[in-house]
């Protein structure tokens, strides 16, 4: 069976987490991602504090087993949020969107096992000297904020320059992508475009039609004229936005321009004129399904390459 020191750091079954996806990361996609032998993630993003406390809540009420919340910094509420994690008694959390390392020390007095998303060796070698125990080395490719480099190239620089586990994230959405990030060293995978397309995730049905209907170049990155960079679905939104930065809009008139489309339309569907957050992996997925099916295809078709790669070397 494939194990990791990824699922003995946490207590799960497969290598494989879930991304902590905005409005997409609730207690049913969590608790059903857990309960398939991977780790659910809670996806924060920008909500109220209380929010959190009851997604914690709903997810214990729906497993047993571990899960974690994810916290981005750039949120309004994150030291409010923090404290719901300490006072909820939170095992796990990860990190997204900025340097979590002012909190860190507060995350490990608290016993809390802390892994943050980096696109960058730097950032990476910075975390785990103030105290992470895993890393998710994020390329380019992944749905949302996003870095420069690509997973193929980041990965294994960051394996190379850390001594705890490292996590491969974006463009991974099959076992053909999670035997790869094996291969650069790193110990499981992080997804999220893949787990939009699964059952239990509450995206709107607009939305998941969208990325079954992608293929390879369907994804652009709006914000950069922001410092903001972040990879989604070309729609009209898009267009608008892109325009506007060509124009030399300032980040202000961005800003209002993008408040609130990512709701509008991953969980309203408004697939014109939302913000559809994809990673470039959108266009190897062609059906929606459960999210035991996703994670038992994938695990059983890692298994299979990785025990077939054998047949490429030669005795002699």
């Amino acid at each position: 069976m494939l194990r990791t020191a990824i699922c003995d750091l946490f207590g799960i079954k497969y290598p494989i987490i879930q991304g902590g996806m905005a409005h997409l990361g609730t207690a049913e996609l969590v608790s059903a991602v857990s309960n398939a032998g991977g780790l659910g993630i809670i996806g924060a993003a920008n909500y109220e504090p209380e929010w959190v406390r009851q997604q914690i809540r709903l997810t214990r009420q729906r497993t047993d087993k571990p899960f974690g919340v994810n916290i981005i910094m750039i949120s309004p509420f994150v030291e409010q949020v923090i404290e719901v994690v300490l006072e909820e008694e939170v095992a796990i959390v990860t990190t997204g969107a900025g340097n979590p390392g002012i909190y860190m020390s507060k995350f490990k007095q608290a016993g809390i096992k802390v892994m943050p998303v980096v696109a960058s060796v730097a950032l990476a070698r910075q975390l785990e000297r103030a105290g992470a125990v895993a890393i998710v080395a994020e390329g380019a490719e992944s749905g949302g904020h996003i870095g420069e480099t690509t997973t193929i190239a980041l990965v294994p620089q960051v394996v190379d320059s850390v001594q705890i586990p490292v996590v491969a994230a974006g463009g991974i959405g099959d076992g053909r992508g999670l035997a790869a990030a094996l291969a650069l060293g790193a110990q499981g995978v992080q997804m999220g475009t893949r787990f939009v397309c699964s059952d239990e995730c509450i995206a709107h049905p607009k939305y998941k039609e969208k990325i079954l209907k992608a293929n390879d170049r369907a994804t652009v990155v709006a914000g950069r004229a922001m410092g903001r960079p972040m990879r989604c679905l070309q729609n009209r939104l898009t267009r608008q936005f892109l325009e506007m930065e060509k124009a030399g809009a300032s980040p202000e008139e961005l800003g209002l321009l993008g408040r609130g489309r990512t709701y509008i339309g991953e969980i309203e569907g408004d697939v014109d004129k939302g913000m559809l957050l994809s990673g470039q992996i959108a266009g190897l997925i062609k059906e929606v399904k459960p999210v035991k099916d996703i994670i038992d295809e994938i695990v059983t078709e890692a298994e299979a390459i990785i025990a077939g790669l054998k047949n490429f070397c030669s005795e002699n």
